[in-house]
């Protein structure tokens, strides 16, 4: 055809139909992209090629580009496409069909009359050249869609001399910033993405599909990355069983490779009257296929791996009836509702299953990794969900899950199990005999025997933790210095906390001593004479901490001096922070009925009232001396603690060094690390 060739041309005096096309477009709802008009118009160009029964039916999409060349040499942006076919021409009654909003002319191929507003939505222009046979004679039909109320402007026809029937539709003119592609084979791969419901239909021949730059160089033929034998791009994965129902609703889904996909994912595509409608990452239901697949491809002696990703399009009459107006997406919503039986995210699932089968040993493979990396986290970092890792279900689990999610996924499978066990055991406390139920009672006390022990072992991993740093806060720093007092005092209980904000399970008391863990209450160098007085810190050093139990008289008071990793200044003759005298002093303060609880009570004690004082420090030369020969203490069979006993006062005191805390914490948890395997 020639389309510049002129023609005598009249302007028709037929009726101009009225329509706020403006407020049309705007309103287009969203789920369609700048590709929807392209595919709308290369659809159309097929309707027309069938409508003629043209047996070497063509279309050719040609690229106009930008005549600005770029300063970097690369290929000027995409700024519009024109659609040339040799189908019937818009005859009369194709004229009239443009010209009415929501056309039922092609109804029974699934047209829904409304294509040419989504192309104003994109473009800034769209016009029409045809040649079309009206009788024996040819005629050529020009016009432009309008943008205002007349769907068609500037309407033209004439005689023509063309041999053949075919039509041009151009779409000038990007809105909104760029097209996202440049490269012909890019575009190209986007166009049989969404078109390949029509070469790969049963029983149907696709016209030839071409693109093309605008003056019809570097040509692709579309039905060739479907038909070229093993160089083809897009090879099915045949499915013994790829029909699926749901609520009584037939759907069918067939899988593609697509090769050399670039940075693409593997997607679920819904299909209505042979177009793609959506398309949904498949990771999104399985995520092993988040990263793109390999086939080996063997070449004499070599083998190379040519990439591929998987594209499941599904097919049914119930995604033809619910398409969208502007085939964007579909009229049901992507969860269940009350207004439709199936929602998009149960036809995607399924379709995702019948994928997974597909893809077979792959999917299984990635599966079984993936486990080994959860098994492997929860072997070196979290031994305690060894219980809730047996029954874990990993099938939502991304592929490459980071540390974070997996402990985020084995949380939550713990604590949906504690809430079921509650549920059950609630169920059984209903019933007016557990004894008719002994059986649910033996398996519901197993599970939760199993999640005691995932408890259990998270708290002693908790504790070879907590013993690493405190044995790394006592080494030398880079600089030759010891840790800051408040490191390690933090590590044994943290600064400015009590008894009140800081219950066992979140203090490292059992460092000193296990008994410690349930003290009543704490207290460090306090005027206890209400719950009014100011409170300093907690376990400062250099300050006093009292520990006990109930308040009854014959409970202990435990009384704790902290001194700094090597710190030895305290036993010099002049020092007023002699950490023994100042227990003792402590101890006579309390008996003597000085001091009361927080809550205000009085302390009870009696003559027999049992008084135990810690000093912690570094057991130094001048320090051993000083115990030795000025307070007259006995040392301990392992020389890293020395004792005395003060009758008088029912007070027995030790100073011992912080690495025999260290060391006879290590020994009382090492039984416990080395059960449990932590």
């Amino acid at each position: 055809m020639d389309w510049e060739k002129p023609a005598a041309a009249f302007k028709t005096g037929r009726a101009m139909s009225k329509i706020n096309i403006r407020r049309a477009v705007e309103n287009i709802k969203s789920g369609t992209t700048i590709y929807t008009p392209v595919v709308d118009m290369i659809v159309n160009a097929i309707q027309a090629i069938e409508s003629k029964k043209e047996k070497d039916g063509k279309i050719t999409v040609l690229v106009e580009r930008s005549k600005q060349l770029e300063t970097d040499g690369s290929t000027p942006l995409v700024e519009g496409f024109a659609i040339v076919d040799n189908g019937i021409g818009f005859t009369d009654e194709n004229r009239e069909s443009f010209d009415t909003l929501y056309s039922v002319q092609k109804m029974t191929e699934g047209g829904k009359g409304f294509g040419r507003f989504v192309c104003l939505k994109y473009f800034e222009d769209l016009s029409v050249e045809s040649d079309y046979k009206d009788s024996k004679k040819f005629k050529r039909r020009t016009f432009r869609m309008g943008k205002e109320h007349d769907i068609i402007i500037d309407e033209r026809v004439s005689l023509s001399d063309a041999k053949a029937s075919g039509s041009k539709i151009r779409l000038r003119t990007i809105k909104h910033g760029n097209f996202p592609d440049r490269k012909l084979d890019t575009i190209a791969t986007h166009l049989v993405e969404r078109l390949l419901p029509y070469f790969i239909t049963q029983d149907y021949v696709c016209p030839k599909i071409e693109i093309a730059e605008e003056d019809g160089s570097n040509s692709i033929t579309l039905n060739n990355y479907v038909n070229n034998g093993l160089s083809s791009l897009i090879k099915e994965i045949k499915v013994p069983e790829s029909v699926f129902h749901i609520s009584g609703h037939d759907f069918s889904s067939r899988v593609f490779k697509f090769y050399n996909p670039g940075n693409r994912k593997s997607k679920i595509s819904l299909v209505a009257h042979k177009r793609e409608v959506t398309d949904t990452p498949i990771h999104n239901y399985v995520p092993e296929f988040i990263d793109e697949f390999y086939d080996e491809i063997h070449n004499d002696d070599s083998v190379t791996n040519r990439n591929y990703i998987i594209k499941a399009y599904v097919f049914g009459q119930y995604l033809d009836i619910h398409v969208s107006l502007e085939r964007g997406g579909f009229d049901f919503h992507r969860d269940q509702d009350l207004l439709y039986a199936i929602s998009q995210n149960e036809i995607e699932k399924a379709a995702s299953d019948i994928a997974k089968k597909a893809m077979g040993d792959d999917i299984k493979g990635r599966q079984e990794k993936k486990r080994a990396r959860v098994e492997s986290y929860v072997e070196e970092q979290a031994p305690w969900h060894r219980e809730t890792f047996k029954e874990l279900d990993l099938s939502d689990l991304p592929f490459k899950a980071s540390s974070e999610e997996i402990e985020i996924t084995l949380q939550t499978a713990k604590f949906n199990s504690e809430v079921s066990i509650k549920r059950e055991v609630d169920e059984l406390l209903s019933k007016s005999s557990i004894e008719d139920h002994k059986a649910d009672v033996t398996k519901i006390v197993e599970r939760i025997s199993g999640t005691s022990k995932n408890d259990l072992i998270h708290y002693i991993a908790s504790r070879k933790h907590v013993l690493e740093l405190f044995k790394r806060s006592l080494e030398l720093n880079q600089d030759g210095s010891y840790s800051s007092e408040g490191l390690v005092h933090d590590i044994i209980f943290p600064r400015k906390q009590d008894s009140e904000t800081t219950p066992f399970k979140e203090h490292n008391l059992w460092l000193v001593d296990e008994r410690l863990n349930f003290t009543r209450y704490i207290s460090s160098d306090l005027p206890l004479n209400g719950p009014n007085s100011a409170r300093p810190d907690l376990l400062a050093y250099d300050q006093r901490v009292l520990f006990r139990g109930d308040n009854e008289p014959g409970n202990p008071v435990t009384i704790f001096e902290f001194k700094k990793p090597q710190r030895d200044d305290f036993v010099n003759p002049s020092s007023k922070e002699d950490p023994v005298e100042q227990i003792v002093r402590y101890v006579i303060q309390i008996k003597d009925g000085d001091f009361k609880t927080p809550e205000g009570r009085a302390i009870l004690i009696s003559d027999n009232t049992p008084f135990y004082g810690y000093v912690v420090c570094d057991l130094t030369q001048k320090v051993v001396k000083w115990l030795q020969r000025e307070k007259d203490f006995k040392p301990m069979p392992d020389h890293l603690g020395w004792f005395q006993w003060y009758n008088n006062i029912n007070l027995y005191v030790e100073v011992i060094s912080w690495d025999k805390v260290l060391k006879d914490a290590n020994m009382r948890n090492m039984i416990f690390f080395h059960k449990l395997g932590v």
